[in-house]
C-alpha cells in the first residue's frame, strides 16, 4: 500500500427529492447568486432545469444561466463563463448536465479568480490559487465529474484536449436523481458506463503490487457495472438500475478505486487525442476501442494480473498457460464493450492509419516523452497501440 492523501470532501442527495433540496443546501452553503451552466440537451428535455430554477427562486437564490455546453467542452465557453460570472459576481457555479457541463464550470472555477488566460492551467503547470465553489445537477452518468478532482477541457484552435486536477474542483454538493436518466439514448448510456469501466481499468492496470482493500473495491465496480449494464438498456426505466449506475459511476471516479496504488492513464490520454481529432467521438467509445489495444500491447509486463482480473470479473479457470488467461480477460473486457453497442474499431470512429501521425505530437506534449505506470511506453510505443486499435 503506498502513501497517499485521499479528501473527498463532495455532499451528495441522491434520490427522486434530490432537485428540490437544491436551494435548501446551496442556502446553507451561504449562497446568494449562482451561475447555472447547462448544455441544452438532456438537461432542457428531462425537466431537471425547470426543478432546479424553482426550487432557487423558493430559496430566494438569485441566478444567471449559460448553456451551449457541447460534448468536449471547449475553452472558449469557459472563457465566456468566467467574464459572466465575474460580470454578475456570482458565488458558485451550478452544472446541471453531464461530465462535459461540470468539467466546463470547474475550468470557469478555476479561472473566475485568475488574472490571466484559463488555458495556463491546461497547457502549463500553472494552477489556480483560489477557486469558485461548484455544485452539480447529474443527467448522465459517466465521467464521474460530479465526486471527482479532475476536469478535461478542448481548445479547438490548438487541436488539444487537456485536463488538470485538484482537490478544490470537488463539488460541494451533488444532487443525483437517477430518474433524470431514463430518456437518455441507448448509445450514450453504453459509452458512460463505458467510461466508468474504464476509470477502474486506469487504477486496476498499474506497476504497484497488489492491494487487497483498494483491489476488491475496484473488482466489485468491475462486477456491478458489468451485472447492471444490459438490464439498463433493456429496459431504460429500470430505476433500481439506474441508481445503480449513477451510483457506481462516482465511486469509479472520486479516488476511492485507486487508494494506495500508482495509477496509470495512458488509456485516456490516448482517447483525449482521438476526441481533439473529431469533438463529436464520444469518450467512452473511443476508450471502448484505445483500451483493448493497450492492454494487447502491455499485458506481458504482468499477465498474471490479467489473468487474475480474468478470474475476478469473468469466472475465468486458470490454465497452465499465463497468458493465453491473460489475453482470454483482453477479449473478454472488449467483447463486453461491444455487446453494449459500442465500436470495435478506430475505422467505426472514422479514424483511419493516415490519421494516427497528427495525434502523436500532442500526446508528447500532454505526456512527455515517456508515460505510463503498468509499461513506460514512447511516441513509438504509442503509434503501435493505435495501429491495433485500427
Amino acid at each position: 500500500m503506498q502513501n497517499f492523501s485521499f479528501h473527498a470532501p463532495t455532499k451528495f442527495v441522491f434520490g427522486t427529492d434530490a432537485l428540490e433540496k437544491v436551494g435548501q443546501e446551496l442556502t446553507e452553503l451561504g449562497v446568494k447568486k449562482v451561475l447555472i451552466h447547462f448544455g441544452g440537451g438532456s438537461a432542457l428535455k428531462n425537466g431537471s432545469f425547470d426543478r432546479v430554477k424553482a426550487s432557487l427562486q423558493k430559496s430566494s437564490i438569485d441566478f444567471v444561466e449559460l448553456g451551449g455546453v457541447r460534448p468536449n467542452p471547449e475553452v472558449s465557453l469557459v472563457r465566456e463563463g468566467i467574464k459572466l460570472a465575474r460580470k454578475e459576481k456570482v458565488d458558485l457555479v451550478l452544472a446541471v448536465g453531464g461530465g462535459s457541463v461540470i468539467d466546463s464550470s470547474k475550468a470557469i472555477a478555476g479561472g473566475f479568480y485568475y488574472e490571466g488566460d484559463v488555458w495556463d492551467f491546461y497547457q502549463t503547470k500553472k494552477r489556480p490559487q483560489k477557486f469558485l465553489p461548484v455544485a452539480t445537477v447529474l443527467t448522465i452518468p459517466a465521467a464521474g465529474s460530479e465526486g471527482s478532482a479532475s476536469n478535461v477541457i478542448s481548445n479547438d484552435e490548438l487541436g488539444i484536449k487537456n485536463s488538470y486536477s485538484s482537490d478544490y474542483l470537488r463539488p460541494k454538493v451533488s444532487f443525483l436523481d437517477p430518474r433524470l436518466t431514463f430518456s437518455l439514448p441507448p448509445y450514450q448510456t453504453a459509452a458512460g458506463i463505458t467510461d466508468m469501466y474504464a476509470h477502474v481499468l486506469e487504477r486496476f492496470f498499474s506497476a504497484s503490487e497488489n492491494t487487497p482493500v483498494t483491489d476488491n473495491i475496484a473488482i466489485a465496480l468491475f462486477k456491478t457495472l458489468k451485472s447492471t449494464a444490459h438490464r439498463v438498456l433493456e429496459n431504460p426505466e429500470d430505476y433500481k438500475a439506474r441508481a445503480t449506475i449513477e451510483w457506481t459511476g462516482m465511486l469509479c471516479h472520486n479516488g476511492i478505486a485507486g487508494c494506495g496504488r500508482e495509477e496509470d492513464w495512458t488509456s485516456h490520454a490516448l482517447e483525449h487525442e482521438l476526441s481533439a481529432f473529431d469533438t463529436k467521438i464520444t469518450h467512452g467509445a473511443g476508450l471502448a476501442v484505445i483500451f483493448p489495444a493497450w492492454m494487447r500491447y502491455v499485458y506481458k509486463e504482468n499477465p498474471e494480473r490479467f489473468a487474475y482480473y480474468g478470474e475476478q470479473i469473468f469466472g475465468n479457470s486458470r490454465t497452465e498457460d499465463l497468458e493465453a488467461d491473460a489475453r482470454l480477460a483482453i477479449e473478454q473486457t472488449q467483447a463486453f464493450f461491444i455487446s453494449l453497442g459500442m465500436p470495435k474499431n478506430l475505422e467505426d470512429l472514422g479514424v483511419h492509419e493516415e490519421d494516427i501521425e497528427s495525434l502523436l505530437p500532442n500526446l508528447m506534449i500532454s505526456r512527455g516523452e515517456s508515460f505510463g505506470s503498468f509499461k513506460k511506453l514512447s511516441k513509438d510505443d504509442a503509434r503501435e497501440i493505435y495501429k491495433l486499435a485500427l
